[in-house]
């Protein structure tokens, strides 16, 4: 009896594991994982957070240089989860898409965040045996049409002040 009790009370402490059954809609099950993942970052939930990518996942950031594998990106993230708040992000709105076997979907979301403002995430989620999990996500923040002359002509004047980076992927902007 006691072995059954501290396997109810660790698979009640393990912060990875599902807090219902996955949604019978695969779109709405999607949409779950996303905010289920964004939710995590809010609160800190570093092992939740990272658990719903794919061990190959890819995450995009703002800055043209910022692609991560997932090991690098949990790398440079740690410090943040460890003050107890990541980031928040939330979608204010969201297109899901699936494959016609239904393993694969692909999203476009747009973000409300306290520090970029308005930005947009899209990205590929992969169905596993355990559930959907994010396989690629790209951040970006929208630039309006009247502001892209000066956005890509500064752009293109820090570029010529900045040295050739000495590794592909950089640091991402604070959150």
């Amino acid at each position: 009896m006691a072995s059954v009790s501290w396997l109810l009370l660790a698979l009640g402490a393990n912060p990875v594991a599902p807090v219902a059954p996955a949604p019978a809609d695969p779109k709405v099950a999607v949409a779950t994982v996303l905010d289920d993942w964004h939710r995590a970052a809010a609160v800190a939930n570093e092992a939740r957070y990272f658990a719903l990518f794919t061990p190959d996942a890819v995450f995009m950031g703002t800055d043209g240089e910022e692609r991560w594998t997932v090991d690098q990106f949990h790398a440079w993230a740690k410090p943040y989860f460890a003050k107890g708040k990541a980031w928040s992000f939330k979608a204010v709105s969201r297109n899901v898409f699936l494959s016609k076997d239904g393993q694969v979907a692909w999203f476009d979301e747009a973000l409300d965040t306290p520090n970029l403002g308005p930005a947009r995430g899209s990205g590929v989620l992969v169905k596993e045996a355990a559930g959907w999990r994010i396989a690629q996500y790209n951040l970006s923040i929208p630039i309006p049409n009247d502001l892209v002359d000066e956005v890509t002509n500064r752009i293109a004047t820090d570029a010529k002040t900045k040295p050739a980076p000495a590794t592909p992927a950089k640091a991402p902007p604070k959150p």
